[in-house]
Formats: C-alpha cells, structure tokens, sequence
C-alpha cells in the first residue's frame, strides 16, 4: 500500500444517529451502516467436540468427551477453539461456520449445533473492549480430518482438563467447563 492509499484508507468519517446507528464512509465508497457496538472488536467460534464412543450418551460424559483446541502461529501461540472476526453483512453464527471452516476445516454438513448453548465473553484486547460469542458443535465423524490455516500451527483433542490447562486463559476453562456440564445434563 503506497503513502496515498494509506492516507485515504485511514480518511473515515462517522456519524452516529439518534437510533445509536453509526454511518461510515470513506472516501470513493459506498457508506455502510455499522451498529455502534460493533466499533468495539467482535468474534464468534465454535466449541466443537468428539464422543470417543459415537453415540453414547453415557453418564461418564467427561471420559467421552474430547474437545478441538487450535494452536495460533502467531503471538504467544495461545490455544483456542476456531473463532475469528465478524465480516461486514455477516451474522454471528455466519461468522463462527466460517472461521470454523477457514481455521480448522470442518464445514456446517460435517458438524451438528447443539441447540441451548451460547456464550459470550468480554475482555480487552490492546486496551480495546472484544466480545467473543461460542456455540457448541458435534462433530459428526470423529475421525473427520482437521485441517489447519496459515493462522494455526497445531491442532489437538482434549478432555476437559487437559483443554483447561492448554486454554489458559480463565474464562475460556469457564467456557470449556460450561459445555461439559451442559453436555452432562443432556446425556
């Protein structure tokens, strides 16, 4: 990007309207209506897990269960579910099937969304508030291969604890440890 393009790419004006709607444009496109609360960051993903014994719902959900945690090839190589940014025009749910299936490779026919379960997270990334929305999701062939992205160098499946001790960061343990109760009561 030369010094002109990055002096227009950085040229936004921003009107906020009484409906708490902003209105963006920049010069030589389009205006686009953004949601106010969408200046801060937002991202959705999907918890996606595999029954070791396919089709048991036995009681000893904890010892069937395996959860995907990806490992980022970027930072400090933190592991996480797939998640990503939301797109322009782009739901929530859009958004957590796509990076689900740009991340690790799984589109929306090899999994299942478990009805009932959504979590959301809030914290600052760089001094900036981010939400971070997660469904559920089954995988339907546990064998299905993963299949990473530039942004991941690593991929595992984990039982609850050991997702928790990779996962790192408090509230996503809280997120992991949500599903597997939420999981339990369904078996």
């Amino acid at each position: 990007m030369d010094q002109r393009e990055k002096s227009q790419a950085t040229r936004v004006e921003i009107n906020v309207g009484a409906a708490g709607h902003a209105s963006c444009a920049a010069p030589g496109r389009a205006e686009e209506t953004v949601h106010r609360r969408s200046m801060a960051l937002r991202a959705c993903g999907l918890i996606i897990y595999r029954r070791l014994q396919p089709g048991c719902l036995s009681s000893k959900v904890g010892n069937n269960i395996e959860y995907l945690l990806l490992q980022t090839s970027y930072g400090i190589h933190h592991w996480t579910p797939p998640k990503g940014h939301v797109d322009p025009g782009e739901d929530d749910l859009e958004t957590a099937l796509r990076e689900t299936q740009e991340e690790a490779g799984l589109d929306s026919r090899q999994i299942t969304l478990v009805e009932g379960f959504k979590k959301e997270l809030q914290y600052a990334v760089r001094g900036k508030p981010k939400t971070v929305i997660y469904w559920l999701a089954e995988i339907k062939d546990h064998n299905t291969e993963i299949k990473l992205s530039d942004e991941h160098q690593d991929f595992r499946w984990l039982n609850l604890e050991e997702a928790c001790k990779l996962a790192q960061y408090k509230d996503m343990q809280a997120v992991l440890r949500d599903a597997q109760q939420f999981l339990s009561l369904e078996a």
